[in-house]
């Protein structure tokens, strides 16, 4: 890999750090990962060259320490050795396998998520889900029935599809105006694949249908750049949104979620997937099995990214996949489960497959609680099983 690769890597992951405060974030969630295993977990990345450096800068460091005070600026400089050591021992790996990612939702996971480098899918919880974070409503009481990583900040993948579709419909615009894909729609970060080539026109209506049923990146990009003032506009009202839904722990810079800066928790996409529910048309497209549209050269036909929409043993009012490496494979659903609606939240899995048996797991877990039962909530501190308390002591 290029050298000017890897330092831009390394660089977006300590801005990343930096920008949202992750050691801060995770603290309270990585109360069952030791210090000790977070280094054993880290040293196998570094190379001999890195560990070569840090034990001859020990000595020196220590000799400073024990010969007079430091100084502010010798205070700030350790501080960010330390950064650095922090993220090159966590993204050695991400860094020298850097690979193109070939979809942002189809391809497995090739470089370790944000949720594994800071420990939590060391938390365990009572259903033993693949899923770092986890976390499941009851919509009509708003009561928490199921919680696990829940306010740890991810980035989130093409979730962030469901604030873009938001914006879109609340800006009113005609839906069967013809929008072009051009060449600033093409993917230049991950260089994901996209049937649909610069040139091609296709409606609004038909671009936002894409967006949310098959997770296409050039659609949802093209929506945010013909909104009106363009795509910084765009941008600054996924923020304005998401403030106005209270998902305080929440922030966007682009409108695909190829972006690992796309963040968000489990219970402020709680409050997402909530907001989208009362959009008709987002409901019915994520939930569509299959879209064919005319490009131009061939009809393409494309099929949703979430496979238990088509099953008829599943009510899904509103659902989206994501898969970015950073995130980890993700999962949102609006689902009635034993006539009881609810919103399912699934972050940070392994494989691909598991967005599929988590849910599965959550379901019939749902479908066997009991009123006045004991409710399971997975706690960092491995306390899994609580009583239930009273609707709406969670609300999200």
């Amino acid at each position: 890999m290029a050298g000017g690769s890897r330092r831009g890597w390394r660089r977006a992951c300590v801005a990343f750090l930096i920008s949202f405060g992750l050691a801060g974030v995770f603290q309270p969630t990585l109360a069952v990962a030791s210090g000790k295993r977070a280094a054993a977990n880290a040293e196998p990345t570094r190379t001999k060259k890195s560990a070569a450096a840090t034990r001859t800068s020990r000595p020196a460091a220590s000799t400073v320490s024990a010969t007079r005070p430091r100084t502010a600026r010798a205070r700030a400089e350790s501080g960010a050795k330390r950064v650095k050591v922090f993220v090159d021992a966590r993204t050695k790996v991400a860094a020298e396998a850097r690979a193109p990612v070939v979809d942002s939702v189809r391809a497995g996971q090739a470089r370790p998520s944000i949720g594994h480098a800071f420990g939590l899918h060391d938390v365990e919880d009572p259903l033993s889900l693949e899923s770092a974070v986890a976390l499941v409503l009851d919509q009509r009481s708003g009561e928490v029935l199921f919680e696990k990583n829940s306010r740890a900040v991810l980035p989130i993948a093409s979730i962030s599809k469901l604030m873009t579709a938001i914006v879109v419909l609340d800006a009113k615009l005609p839906l069967d105006e013809m929008l072009e894909i051009s060449e600033a729609d093409v993917d230049t970060e991950r260089f994901t694949r996209s049937r649909l080539r610069t040139g091609t026109r296709l409606t609004r209506d038909e671009l936002l249908h894409l967006a949310l049923m098959s997770s296409e990146n050039r659609a949802a990009h093209a929506l945010g750049r013909h909104y009106p003032g363009g795509m910084p506009a765009f941008v600054a009202q996924m923020n304005h949104k998401a403030q106005e839904l209270g998902m305080t722990s929440s922030g966007f810079v682009e409108p695909t979620g190829l972006s690992s800066s796309n963040v968000s928790s489990a219970r402020d996409l709680a409050l997402l997937v909530q907001a989208a529910s009362r959009y008709p048309l987002i409901r019915e497209y994520s939930t569509a099995s299959a879209l064919s549209v005319d490009t131009g050269r061939r009809t393409e036909s494309y099929r949703n990214t979430n496979r238990l929409v088509d099953r008829s043993d599943w009510e899904i009012g509103v659902q989206k996949t994501g898969f970015i490496s950073e995130a980890g494979n993700c999962v949102v659903m609006q689902a009635r489960i034993a006539s009881r609606p609810v919103v399912m939240v699934l972050l940070d899995a392994e494989q691909r497959a598991a967005r599929v048996s988590d849910s599965l797991r959550i379901r019939q877990w749902v479908e066997g609680l009991g009123a006045g039962g004991v409710r399971r909530v997975a706690h960092p501190d491995g306390e899994a099983e609580q009583p239930a308390r009273e609707p709406g002591a969670h609300n999200v």
